[in-house]
Parts: structure tokens; C-alpha cells; sequence
């Protein structure tokens, strides 16, 4: 069967009446050569809402879109012509392009669950010599989140390290490392920490980590670091579910905030003041903290109601400004119930590792000695780090 395949881009130029030309161009050969298919990559570069754009109802692209329009579900039947399309933005494309007649079948590509990850992985480690101890599996759930391309590169980084060791197996270490470059960038050998950053970093990354063993729903931690890496990171802690969520519920995301408040509070605690370093914390903390309170319901005064405000019209792919949907006072709840959650958050979070001191000490001592603590050996760290109080 003919392939006819072009991008959404390919339609749009600066003169006018080129795009609407190509794509009667196109179907005319798709005609002459039916049964066939196309396939449009990135449509949205051409099939977003109309009256959106600074050149109101003639635009170039307006007129290409009509035209494609007029093409796939006119008064001339197309007979034995398939449709298909890509775009990361179904929410920008115009009503009538996704109407019956024209693209009626919506199929949505999510991220791979774990079993997909898994035979993913198997398939980009074809080709390759690997030890024994690799095991896709066990990749498979250290990866989540990752899209197909994230598990290639995390294959093919592995590969490339071993081979710079000059290794004739790619070992697992190979991909542990690999995964920490694609999650947080390449190591910066050329920086030089002194005693008292590394320091105060360890105790940062410890923070973390220890609020993520005490906490009962807080994902299980499965790496601490203090080795700066390429985004900028002088550290990271990575917690890891032991399944697939799909829901989350109200004590899971409590506990998830009070762990990212970990770092800034395990400051606190031990130097009595606190850096920049938990900017990026702060940052997750906040956004997680609206969400509960606007999106899920997860206030006490405002109750189970959801003010999440509605996508309105798209203007060059951006949300339009939007007036003002709630009164002053409500939105001055709004910021009271968001403060107060982040507050209590953080004065929990101050009070257990203040609780478990000699705890932390040791999580960080041992952070400074080896850099880079995970797996089993963190798990028989913590096994042997018993809790004053979890608080």
C-alpha cells in the first residue's frame, strides 16, 4: 500500500496560497495511487483552532487548514484514502479537524508501564554483550516515567560507558550510572567542592532520605548522591515506587511534601540557617501544595471542590489571560489553605529529623565517606540505623 508522508509544517510558508496548493498537490496523487495512506506528523504546526492566530480568518495557515478540511470530507469522496496524524497537542487542534468524517478515532500513546519498559529494554539490548546481572526487569522498575527514547539512550549511555572502561560486557553498574545521566546529567569532574559545602550537601541529600525511610507512604529511597552532576545539581535523592500508580491518595502526597521540604529543614536543623540548595525543592513543593488544595479537594475549609480553572481559547499555543473566576475572599482562602499546608509540612519535617539527629549524622557521615550510597547496601544502612522516634 502507498505511504504518502509529510509534515505538518511542510504546509506552511510565507507566500500565500502555497500551503492550500500542496495540499490539493497531495491529494491528488493519493487519489491516483488509492488505496493508500497518509500520515501528517505534527499536524498542530497546521490544524490549530482557527481565529487564534494575529492574522484573524485569512492567515496562510487558516487557508491551508481549510483546504485540508474541504480535501479529507468534501463534496469529492476520497475512496480508498486513509488519514492519519501526530501531535503531543490534541488540545490546540480545531474542532472541525476531529469531527466524524474527518479524524474520528483518537488514540492516545501514553508513557510506557512497567511491562512495556521492560520489553523496551529488551528489545535496544539486542546486539548487545551483557553481564548476567542485568536484568531488564529490575531496570524496568528503576525507570519510571521513561518514554521509549529515554530507554534507548539509557541502552545505548550504558553501552558507550562500558566501552570507554573497556569492558567486553556492558555491566550493570554500566546502567546505574547511565540512568543517573539521563535523571540528572552527566557528572562534573572539573568542580571542587570544599569540606564545608559537601557537607552541608550530605546533610541536604540526607534529609531527604531519611524523611523517605520514616515516612510509612513515601516512595522507598533507592539512591542518595552528593556527586554534582551536568544540570546543575550538586546532589539528588531517588525515591522510586514499588509499583505503578494511578491514584494517589491524600497521606501519600502529605508525606511527599514534607520529604521535599527534607533538605531545607535538615539545614535548618544542623547549621541553623539554610542556601540556595533546595531551591528546586521549594519550587515542586509549592506546585504539589496548590494542586491538593485547588485541584484535588485536599482542603478543610474549602472542602471536596475543584477550582482548577478550564483551558479557554489558544492563542499561539499559549492560554489566553483569564479574567478573574473567583471573588477575593475565596482566593484569599485559596493562598491561606496553600500557606498553611506548606507551613505544617515543613514544621513536620523539622520536627522528625530534629527527633532523629543522630540518625541523620550518620546517614550523612556515611554519604561523605562513600558519595554515592544504593540498593542493598542503602537498605542495610538503614536496617542498622535504628530511629530515636519517628515522630
Amino acid at each position: 500500500v502507498p505511504f504518502f508522508f509529510i509534515s505538518g509544517s511542510d504546509f506552511v510558508e510565507m507566500f500565500v496560497g502555497v500551503g492550500a496548493a500542496r495540499v490539493r498537490d497531495m491529494f491528488v496523487k493519493a487519489k491516483a495511487s488509492a488505496p493508500c495512506i497518509i500520515f501528517i506528523d505534527e499536524i498542530d504546526a497546521v490544524g490549530r483552532k482557527r481565529g487564534a492566530g494575529l492574522g484573524g480568518g485569512h492567515d496562510e495557515r487558516e487557508q491551508t487548514l481549510n483546504q485540508l478540511l474541504a480535501e479529507m470530507d468534501g463534496f469529492q469522496p476520497n475512496k480508498g484514502i486513509i488519514m492519519l496524524a501526530a501531535t503531543n497537542r490534541p488540545d490546540v487542534l480545531d474542532p472541525a479537524l476531529l469531527r466524524p468524517g474527518r479524524f474520528d478515532r483518537r488514540i492516545t500513546v501514553p508513557r510506557p508501564e512497567l511491562k512495556g519498559r521492560e520489553e523496551i529494554i529488551r528489545v535496544h539490548l539486542r546486539g548487545k554483550t551483557i553481564s548476567p546481572d542485568v536484568d531488564p526487569a529490575v531496570l524496568a522498575r528503576q525507570t519510571p516515567g521513561f518514554v521509549g527514547a529515554d530507554l534507548k539512550n539509557l541502552c545505548n549511555e550504558a553501552a558507550l560507558l562500558a566501552a570507554r572502561e573497556n569492558k567486553s560486557i556492558v555491566e550493570m553498574s554500566d546502567f546505574e550510572e547511565a540512568a543517573d545521566r539521563v535523571i540528572a546529567g552527566v557528572r562534573r569532574k572539573g568542580i571542587i567542592l570544599s569540606k564545608e559545602i559537601r557537607e552541608r550537601i550530605a546533610y541536604h541529600e540526607s534529609g531527604h532520605a531519611l524523611l523517605g525511610r520514616l515516612l510509612p507512604k513515601a516512595d522507598p529511597v533507592h539512591k542518595i548522591s552528593i556527586i554534582p552532576r551536568g544540570d546543575g545539581s550538586l546532589g539528588f535523592t531517588l525515591q522510586l515506587p514499588l509499583e505503578e500508580k494511578y491514584i494517589v491518595s491524600e497521606e501519600e502526597l502529605n508525606d511527599k511534601l514534607i520529604t521535599l521540604f527534607g533538605g531545607r529543614a535538615a539545614e535548618e536543623v544542623v547549621f541553623n540557617d539554610f542556601t540556595t540548595g533546595a531551591y528546586d525543592d521549594l519550587k515542586q513543593a509549592t506546585k504539589l501544595a496548590k494542586r491538593m488544595v485547588v485541584e484535588y479537594g485536599m482542603s478543610k475549609k474549602l472542602g471536596p471542590i475543584s477550582l482548577a480553572r478550564e483551558h479557554m481559547d489558544v492563542f499561539l499555543g499559549e492560554e489566553i489571560v483569564k479574567s478573574n473566576e473567583h471573588s477575593e475572599a475565596l482566593s484569599s482562602l485559596v493562598d491561606s489553605e496553600i500557606r498553611s499546608l506548606i507551613t505544617e509540612s515543613y514544621t513536620k519535617a523539622k520536627e522528625i529529623l530534629s527527633n532523629n539527629r543522630s540518625m541523620l549524622d550518620r546517614l550523612a557521615s556515611a554519604l561523605l565517606e562513600k558519595e554515592i550510597i544504593a540498593g542493598k547496601e542503602l537498605q542495610e544502612l538503614f536496617a542498622s540505623l535504628i530511629p530515636e522516634t519517628v515522630g
